[in-house]
């Protein structure tokens, strides 16, 4: 009988012995790596907490007691776990059960996760409240090692110690984040999980010390002053204590009898707590153990094989960025690449393999990245920040402060912008041009396509005079044919792609292609287009934009971005300060949070498909009948003559 089929509530794993509950992993793998393979989605980061979760709904009782995942991308076995098992085929699809923590979705899932290293900050947030509403009630904390290299996890940490907060942290350390782990932290970790004596050598020091006679109070403080100095020399856990936790590990993160005994210890305890974890990425699956990274997140794949299904011929954005930034550091020496652990991710691992003195992984830290830039750039270099446009965010003071204010010339190049599909609104590049286009001395560019985007690279490497960022989307490009040689773009200057007399269709990034086709649509009611390729979205090319305004009265901005703020606000802008008033349509994303599923279901959704256009254009405007009139008038004035 299917044990995880039985499963309604996680209340009935408190029943189950150590047999059962290894029995249950086994299948929870086999359910994971089967629904993964076909919707794709995080498999690595799942395959290994899967003994740790079960062990964690075996001491704790959700949802009365809190569990906050780290990221969140590793929350799978706990869905399985808390109901959801039947609905678990839908992963990732619209409409579907979502990648991460979800509120809306379940009780169990107490606080929306998708970016790193907020676990523990939300974690106390609960506990606060909890002992301010005088409730009781036990708040977990799951983070992994990787997401221990963001500060904002040390903050909480301080302010948790320093508090006394009767919460528990467990530190998953898999050896692994989405890119290899960096740092200084990583390496301290290193030292706990290679050393197989470190738990029996505390625990001994622990009971000699207790051996030895007290007389009187200074003999004692002497004992304690003796311990604390063994321990500094002898426990590499000591830097956690002193920031007010009490320390337990290294721990077998696969042994669900160790972890079940430890939580239990931790439970009991009524104080800051820090549980260190270590698991394997991919266990139980040889290829994602193997590719951890390749298997972070993942499309569909076969699951004898371990490849990826229907692998396009076509490269993407991704790939034309970095393969572009590896030529052109062989050009320039100057280049430096920048990336927040995520080289695999935003295409810089060609680069660093091939210039591994100018390529720096700073771990999860983009205020860092981003300040570390400017200063690079500020003696002579050409730093490239490879970003995600959604993890962009977390250092917008650093790209306003550090980098803008002092016109310091750091190149922005932000992966991801737009819909980003299945892992859904945490992950969604939707804001990046609102957030960066009101900031001073700020060049925007975006291309229409993969050749166009090799372009504004090389444009970014020769502009001096201050920051610039590409933005461009996720996946595959449109198969147009790359230049051999780069060319650099004038700044501020678009492209006109056609020209009509009827309506402007103006467009940045890859809403350029679906204006074409608007065009064609509309060309066959008879409706001739000027279509704009903005190129800059700071500055805008006001000169290109305002002829051709000014010739149609009528102007569709498009962009896949949300509006408020973005790409159309600012052509707004341009025309009110222009005292121009043409007709306007702005397509793009309304003032939401778009959900997850497959981007062009999601474009669907969100009205952004060549077909729904056309039929917002025509209610808009209504060209037809305007049309059908000016030829009425054109076939009276012929027959007159």
């Amino acid at each position: 009988m299917n044990i995880l089929e039985t499963i309604k509530n996680p209340e009935v794993l408190k029943t189950m012995d150590k047999r059962t509950l290894e029995l249950l992993a086994q299948e929870i793998r086999e359910r994971i790596i089967n629904v993964v393979a076909l919707n794709g989605g995080h498999l690595a980061p799942n395959l290994g907490v899967v003994e740790l979760t079960l062990a964690l709904h075996s001491v704790y009782s959700t949802p009365r007691d809190k569990i906050v995942w780290d990221v969140g991308h590793q929350v799978y076995v706990h869905k399985l776990l808390t109901g959801r098992n039947n609905d678990f085929d839908t992963l990732r699809q619209y409409e579907g059960i979502s990648g991460f923590p979800k509120r809306s979705e379940s009780e169990h899932d107490v606080f929306d996760t998708g970016h790193s290293s907020t676990s523990i900050s939300a974690a106390l947030g609960l506990a606060q409240a909890r002992d301010l509403k005088g409730e009781k009630y036990d708040v977990v904390a799951v983070i992994g090692d990787g997401a221990m290299t963001g500060g904002l996890a040390f903050e909480a940490l301080n302010h948790a110690g320093d508090l006394g907060a009767n919460l528990t942290v467990i530190l998953n350390d898999n050896e692994m984040s989405i890119a290899p782990n960096v740092g200084a932290m990583s390496l301290y970790l290193n030292r706990l999980r290679l050393d197989p004596l470190y738990t029996k050598r505390k625990e001994d020091i622990e009971y000699l010390l207790k051996k030895v006679p007290a007389i009187g109070t200074t003999m004692v403080k002497v004992a304690d002053r003796i311990k604390d100095s063994l321990k500094y020399l002898l426990v590499p856990g000591m830097i956690f204590e002193e920031l007010g936790f009490k320390y337990f590990g290294p721990v077998n993160g696969h042994d669900i009898g160790e972890l079940k005994t430890v939580l239990n210890n931790a439970k009991s305890l009524n104080r800051p707590v820090l549980i260190h974890v270590i698991t394997q990425k991919g266990k139980g699956y040889l290829p994602a153990q193997q590719k951890p990274n390749i298997f972070h997140g993942t499309g569909a794949f076969d699951i004898k094989t371990g490849k990826a299904i229907k692998k396009s011929q076509i490269p993407t954005y991704t790939e034309v960025f970095g393969d572009t930034l590896k030529n052109l550091a062989g050009q320039d020496p100057k280049i430096v690449g920048i990336t927040a652990a995520m080289g695999e991710g935003t295409g810089l691992n060609g680069f660093a393999q091939a210039y591994p003195e100018r390529a720096y992984d700073v771990g999860i830290a983009e205020q860092h990245a981003v300040t570390m830039a400017s200063a690079l750039a500020l003696e002579g270099f050409k730093p490239v920040v490879a970003i995600y446009s959604t993890f962009l965010q977390r250092a917008y003071d650093q790209i306003v402060h550090d980098v803008a204010l002092q016109n310091s010339p750091v190149i922005f190049a932000i992966d991801r912008a737009g819909l980003v599909g299945e892992d859904g609104p945490t992950h969604h590049g939707i804001f990046d041009l609102a957030y960066l286009r009101h900031i001073p001395n700020l060049t925007i560019m975006a291309p229409k396509d993969e050749n166009e985007l090799q372009h504004m690279i090389f444009t970014a490497t020769k502009h001096t005079k201050g920051p610039i960022a590409v933005r461009y989307p996720r996946g595959n490009g449109l198969g147009v044919k790359l230049d051999k040689e780069f060319e650099e773009i004038p700044i501020g200057k678009a492209e006109v792609l056609k020209k009509g007399e009827d309506i402007t269709l103006l467009a940045i990034g890859n809403m350029v292609a679906t204006a074409l086709d608007v065009a064609e649509l509309l060309e066959e009611k008879g409706i001739k287009s000027t279509v704009i390729n903005a190129r800059f979205v700071k500055p805008l090319d006001k000169e290109t934009i305002i002829n051709s305004v000014k010739e149609t009265k009528r102007l569709v901005t498009f962009e896949e971005h949300s509006l408020a703020g973005g790409f159309g606000s600012g052509v707004l802008e341009l025309c009110a300060d222009n005292n121009l008033s043409p007709q306007i349509l702005r397509i793009g994303i309304e003032d939401l949070f778009p959900t997850h599923g497959n981007t062009k279901k999601l474009r669907e959704v969100y009205g952004l498909t060549p077909e729904i256009i056309f039929e917002k254009i025509n209610n808009e405007f209504k060209l037809g009948n305007n049309n059908l009139i000016k030829k009425i008038a054109i076939n009276i004035i012929k027959k007159g003559s």
